[in-house]
């Protein structure tokens, strides 16, 4: 097989989201086959082009309208190809920098912020009820409380353990290490892995926001999208806070006893 092609396909991140573990990152590694090795093109300028190409999105959803929508719907999943081409590109050159995951989760937090208040307010504009940009409002909110609820953790018990970063991180890369799927595994091996992602829909990430709003875009059913998301979000974002609190409690306790 091609060794091009399985380098690239070795660049896919193990834990990689929903929708995009099957559908956006095989189609970024597609892409990326064509254009990884040209020199000028960085995976921070792929950054930009996907930020750049979501902002857009948000403007043909503000424009509403079924045909504009059906737009955003496209260029959410072009922004998001792109998204997963820059880590991968990062990865298959060996050029991985701190920065560059920097601006990539920076600009992925804003551009959920952007979308869904889009979708609030084009829900607004049909139904004249302010009720769609509450909850795209409690969404994002509480989708943003779970990322801080992590870094909050962190700095707690780093207080406690100076080395507990190095820990976790080593922890994840060994977790990360078994492939059970890819081009080298047989189609069953590859259709179980595939049964089996279905199951991360029911976290949802940034890879299920993907389907839900280029879905909700194309039928028009803005608001009851807006309601599972205000919903998953609230509900993980007071999840994830309580367990993480509880989690800091226990090793505390373990502590003192000792």
């Amino acid at each position: 097989m091609n060794k091009k092609l399985i380098r690239l396909w070795a660049t896919k991140t193990k834990d990689d989201e929903w929708w995009s573990s099957f559908v956006t990152s095989p189609l970024a590694i597609a892409v990326n086959y064509f254009v990884v090795d040209i020199k000028w093109l960085t995976p921070n300028l792929i950054t930009l082009f996907s930020f750049i190409i979501a902002l857009i999105s948000a403007l043909f959803i503000l424009a509403g309208g079924t045909m504009n929508f059906i737009v955003a719907a496209i260029l959410i999943h072009v922004s998001h190809v792109l998204d997963c081409m820059d880590g991968q590109m990062a990865r298959y050159r060996k050029s991985t920098s701190q920065s560059g995951a920097y601006y990539d989760r920076i600009t992925d937090q804003i551009q959920v912020t952007i979308w869904f208040g889009s979708v609030g307010y084009a829900a607004y504009v049909q139904s004249h009820d302010v009720l769609p940009v509450f909850l795209a409002f409690a969404g994002v909110a509480f989708y943003s409380l779970r990322g801080y609820v992590k870094y909050v953790t962190i700095y707690t018990e780093m207080s406690r353990d100076s080395k507990y970063l190095e820990k976790s991180s080593l922890a994840e890369a060994d977790a990360q290490k078994t492939a059970t799927a890819g081009l080298e595994f047989d189609l069953l091996a590859n259709l179980k892995w595939f049964a089996g992602e279905q199951r991360k829909i029911i976290l949802f990430n940034e890879g299920v926001f993907i389907f839900m709003l280029s879905l909700a875009l194309i039928l028009d059913q803005l608001t009851p999208m807006l309601w599972v998301f205000a919903i998953s979000q609230i509900y993980y974002g007071l999840a994830r806070g309580w367990q993480r609190g509880r989690q800091i409690d226990r090793r505390q306790k373990v502590k003192i006893e000792k």
